[in-house]
């Protein structure tokens, strides 16, 4: 009788746990589809290569991107911009954007391998910045600036011509300057005194031999991107450092502004400007940059991981958004943006297309 009642109680067990098993829902039931549980998006990050020059501007526009494009990380790298492009051509990093100081390294680096297409979206001028505490900071001019520079103990400094357009610009305006001033000695005296730069001329166009500078570190400091020398400004390291117009604004730097027809900023004095050059190393040889308004250029090259968003973040670069914080960094934006090759689509109606 035990025996009975133990075998009755086992069994009722037995068919509880199925039920219950039928209840919480391990036996499927085939006229119902299972829901699929959702899974959180993982965050899509893009990269942008750019001239130190743009980091201002490019960090502003790195937050309106990424709060118009939930789950989107822009990773901003900036470097000088022969660098920035090798880092692509040469090494194989892909960019999603590539944004160059000077357009042309753009044609003359990456077309046709590794981008179909570019614009020209953003100006810039030559300037020489300084602080309140630089020696002669109350006396210097644009009239007199390369006075002030050849003084004794003033130290200054410009960026490698080698890596950083705002380099290889530099002594192009103290070649232009000579004339401007008509004082033949100012390149030499200012430079070839200092560092292993020289120049030559040939059927009137000046080449500055620059691709292995040495500079004496003393008077003159030379240092592969120009932003690295604004700190240097400003801690009393320099008195004085060429930079970019827009890079003197947006770090509250005094800077002196040039004339036109030396500063790389106007198209009015392009052919004055195309009358020096500068020679600068490229792989195991040495290439050569001419001197041309300064132009800002940008693409998204083959190797780029997001196409796509790269396309995106040009459109906000070139729109309105991008117009209006370049402005307000003291670069002024080219509208419409110049373009150049196979434009996408989702561009063309804010470029103007150009030969």
């Amino acid at each position: 009788m035990k025996l009975t009642r133990l075998c009755a109680f086992i069994c009722l067990i037995v068919a509880a746990a199925v039920l219950f098993s039928g209840c919480t829902g391990t036996t499927e039931d085939p006229t119902t589809t299972p829901t699929p549980t959702a899974t959180a998006a993982e965050d899509v990050q893009v990269k942008v290569f750019h001239a130190g020059s743009l980091t201002g501007p490019f960090e502003k526009v790195k937050a309106e991107f990424e709060a118009e494009h939930a789950g989107v990380t822009v990773l901003l790298e900036p470097a000088g911009s022969v660098d920035c492009i090798k880092k692509v051509t040469e090494n194989g990093k892909p960019a999603d954007v590539v944004a160059s100081a000077d357009y042309y390294l753009i044609p003359e680096m990456m077309i046709p391998e590794h981008a179909d297409w570019y614009l020209t979206f953003a100006k810039n001028r030559m300037v020489l910045t300084y602080s309140n505490e630089s020696k002669y900071a109350d006396e210097i001019t644009a009239e007199n600036w390369y006075e002030i520079l050849d003084r004794d103990g003033v130290r200054w400094g410009f960026s490698d011509p080698n890596s950083d357009p705002c380099g290889y610009r530099t002594p192009m305006v103290i070649q232009l300057a000579e004339a401007y001033y008509k004082n033949d000695q100012i390149f030499e005296t200012l430079v070839s005194e200092h560092s292993a730069i020289t120049v030559t001329e040939e059927g009137g166009v000046y080449t500055i031999h620059a691709a292995d500078p040495k500079p004496d570190s003393t008077t003159l400091t030379i240092r592969p991107k120009s932003v690295e020398l604004v700190q240097m400004v400003q801690s009393g390291g320099l008195d004085y450092a060429w930079e970019y117009r827009s890079v003197a604004v947006q770090n509250d730097l005094e800077f002196i502004e040039l004339p036109e027809e030396i500063d790389l900023s106007s198209i009015d004095f392009a052919e004055n400007y195309a009358t020096v050059q500068t020679e600068a190393k490229k792989g195991d040889g040495t290439t050569s940059y001419a001197g041309s308004p300064i132009v800002y250029g940008v693409t998204v090259p083959k190797i780029a991981e997001h196409p796509d968003l790269g396309i995106e973040f040009v459109e906000m670069l070139i729109g309105a958004t991008g117009q209006e914080i370049l402005t307000a960094d003291g670069q002024p934006p080219i509208v419409p943006a110049g373009g150049y090759g196979s434009i996408p689509d989702a561009l063309q109606s804010l470029v103007e297309m150009k030969a």
